[in-house]
């Protein structure tokens, strides 16, 4: 696989920030997804984000797994530390990770495969822990990597490519954070920038585990056996003498919608999609109501985005266990060995 550097030169007119930083410096290397995929436009609003909140790049580790948007991290903050882990352990790199140098400022990135499936452990156990992290889960419902398998968050009832229905529910996994504890939780639209920066704004300036459910279209696997234009539809009825997949373009979608309403959105394969957006009238602050306006929406069809809940006086980690304001990867061998008489102190008093 290649990787494209982008240009280095800037546009004399770009914006700066408030740390003399402007918003390609927040970029990374040039995408190889598939053009119109909702995750390019999550990595986007992240560099919007970052840029607006002049965080400087450097201070952040971002953290992925394996598949199509844990390859995305590579397409913003190039100066930031990173790790690519194995399928599904994300959680438990970042949650050392986390626990060696609190003041980096986490960002994961995983998807619906991910998370909610072999990950599904990992996952739950990084919400109860509290780490200090923005957790974004870029949900499609399909394995795109692997040809368009379901994943686990895939609607009971909707059909593979090759119109095979999906007989199991769903994990949603907003209600499994809400349920679990995690003090900010959130889903939105990839194609509603107007929506989601905003969020990850929030989201990273939050002390605890922040989540964002962010679906996210595939545009070559998202099909159903209901439109002409599907691949399943065209290889029942067709005879080629190569196997082989085209991906075309596609624009990215885009919606602006007033809060209260709903909006539906026309799928690149013939699909729709239909958003509620939160009422401004709606606390956030309520886990129980929170999770019942969420399940409400789930039996109507509708995929509730907006901020869905925060926690007023949140606790991480390091709150939990008591660490050091200092970073253990910064503690010196005195503040780690200390001598045989502290030990004898400490140990005296336990009896």
């Amino acid at each position: 696989m290649t990787f494209v550097k982008k240009p280095e030169i800037h546009h004399p007119l770009l914006t700066v920030n408030e740390l003399g930083l402007k918003r390609r410096d927040y970029e990374g290397l040039v995408s190889t997804l598939c053009a119109g995929c909702g995750h390019d436009s999550v990595s986007a609003a992240i560099i919007q984000a970052c840029s607006e909140l002049s965080l400087p790049p450097h201070r952040f580790a971002k953290l992925s797994g394996i598949g199509c948007s844990s390859k995305t991290p590579s397409y913003f903050l190039s100066n930031s530390h990173g790790f690519n882990s194995v399928h599904g352990r994300m959680p438990s790199v970042a949650t050392g990770a986390n626990i060696a140098n609190r003041d980096l400022i986490y960002i994961g990135v995983s998807g619906d495969g991910d998370s909610a499936s072999i990950g599904l452990g990992q996952f739950a156990h990084a919400v109860r822990r509290k780490i200090n992290m923005l957790y974004i889960v870029d949900n499609n419902g399909t394995y795109g990597l692997t040809k368009g398998q379901f994943s686990a968050t895939n609607d009971y009832g909707s059909t593979s490519k090759r119109g095979v229905p999906n007989l199991y529910s769903p994990i949603d996994l907003v209600c499994m954070a809400l349920q679990i504890g995690a003090s900010f939780v959130a889903r939105s639209f990839s194609g509603d920038k107007k929506q989601l920066v905003p969020l990850i704004k929030a989201a990273l300036l939050h002390n605890g585990f922040s989540f964002i459910d962010i679906i996210s279209p595939c545009v070559m696997f998202n099909n159903h056996d209901g439109s002409t234009k599907s691949y399943g539809h065209v290889r029942d009825h067709s005879a080629p003498i190569v196997d082989a997949d085209f991906v075309a373009p596609h624009e990215e979608i885009e919606v602006d919608y007033a809060p209260g309403s709903t909006e539906t959105i026309d799928m690149p394969d013939g699909s729709r999609l239909r958003l509620r957006k939160l009422e401004d009238s709606y606390n956030p602050k309520n886990r129980v109501d929170a999770l019942a306006y969420v399940q409400r929406a789930l039996d109507e069809g509708d995929v509730v985005t907006g901020l869905l809940y925060v926690e007023e006086d949140p606790a991480d980690l390091h709150e939990v266990l008591e660490t050091p304001e200092v970073p253990l990867s910064a503690l010196t061998e005195s503040d780690l060995c200390p001598g045989s008489e502290t030990l004898d102190s400490i140990n005296a008093s336990f009896r």
